[in-house]
């Protein structure tokens, strides 16, 4: 039996050639393919009918692999409809629902925007192309989606955990998640905003929407771009994307502050939070024109957004913060200085989002 120590080969999913077999791609061979480590199980590799292929096993629950393998179906044929060249996404090649298993087309050497943005090679003009490509996707027609779009909400933030976690999750909390939980259960107007932002999302017009627009989601091949994993595709509030982009420009902002021991427990005689937020807005005033850039795109390729969208987006954004301050403490066994200050930056953005549109960069109309 394979543990998650194990390196993963294809001795231990035959399904994945048996789908190759079946959609008449060949076969992919353990000397050829790479897997990378990620939430799912993956391979990349040349099959040997000469075809660049990507594969990836969804996991979870088989009704939740499911539902994440149609909605990237959707995302796919959502983008194929839209047909310009502003808005890409590798092609589906096969599935296989029971196996859980999608092929797409593998773009080698394809370098994603994470890498880009810790790279500095992140500019404005890359921002407002995925601004543009973003605004696209918005404004699909979502009537002749196959399959159909999802219409249910994302599953965070989930207001129903304001009070207290179900026993199965809590059951299965780092120490350092415990302690960021017990911040958000003492913290009213935290929680007072999460239920405004829900409230305000119900209210909103949806569309067809990525909901998991990460850095690392948008890829850059041969100067095209392309936008990949559409798992958590749906009819949704076109601010989650916006507030995504802003939110992941925002962590980077605080992502390289230091306030913490290695293991992620606070030292003494580190930065205070006062200085870790100062720092972090002075590198978010450095980062902000590619936030405007995507808003400046977006508005181009999307015309005429709701006079709330901006608001609502930049809530996101502050939650997008608190999200992956819950990332982190996953990893860690105590809070760092650093990952509390992220909190308290989510907090203020989530709390008071009219405040803070404009220094985020997404003011105008």
């Amino acid at each position: 039996m394979r543990t998650m120590f194990d390196p993963l080969t294809l001795d231990d999913a035959p399904e994945v050639n048996e789908l190759l077999r079946r959609i008449g791609l060949g076969d992919l061979d353990d000397s050829d393919a790479v897997s990378l480590i990620g939430r799912n199980d993956n391979w990349a590799g040349t099959t040997t009918a000469g075809v660049p292929v990507f594969l990836k096993r969804v996991l979870g629950g088989s009704e939740s692999s499911v539902r994440q393998i149609r909605r990237s179906l959707a995302f796919e044929a959502t983008v194929g409809r839209v047909g310009q060249e502003d808005l890409r996404t590798p092609a589906v090649l096969g599935h296989d629902e029971p196996a859980r298993l999608m092929a797409t087309e593998l773009l080698p050497d394809a370098v994603n925007g994470l890498e880009l943005a810790e790279q500095d090679a992140f500019d404005e003009d890359l921002a407002h192309r995925v601004g543009r490509a973003v605004g696209l996707l918005h404004r699909a027609d979502a009537e002749e989606s196959e399959p159909p779009l999802d219409t249910s909400a994302p599953l965070l933030p989930n207001i129903e955990w304001n009070d207290a976690l179900p026993l199965p999750l809590f059951l299965n909390l780092s120490f350092a998640e415990v302690g960021l939980w017990n911040i958000v259960h003492s913290d009213r107007e935290l929680r007072e905003a999460t239920e405004e932002l829900r409230r305000m999302e119900s209210a909103a017009e949806r569309c067809p929407v990525h909901c998991d627009l990460r850095l690392d989601q948008i890829l850059l091949y041969e100067d095209r771009l392309y936008i990949i994993d559409g798992e958590e595709f749906r009819f949704a509030d076109p601010a989650r994307d916006v507030g995504s982009f802003a939110g992941e420009w925002l962590h980077l902002a605080l992502a390289g502050l230091k306030g913490g021991g290695r293991d992620g427990s606070e030292i003494d005689r580190g930065p205070s939070h006062e200085e870790l937020v100062a720092k972090g807005t002075l590198e978010l005033a450095r980062l902000r024109s590619r936030i405007a850039e995507f808003w400046a795109g977006y508005r181009v390729t999307r015309g005429n957004v709701d006079s709330a969208l901006a608001i609502r987006a930049t809530a996101f954004a502050g939650w997008h913060l608190i999200d992956r301050a819950l990332a982190t403490a996953e990893q860690n066994s105590r809070l760092s200085a650093s990952t509390r200050a992220a909190m308290g930056v989510g907090r203020t953005a989530l709390v008071q989002p009219e405040k803070f549109v404009r220094t985020l960069g997404l003011g105008g109309s």
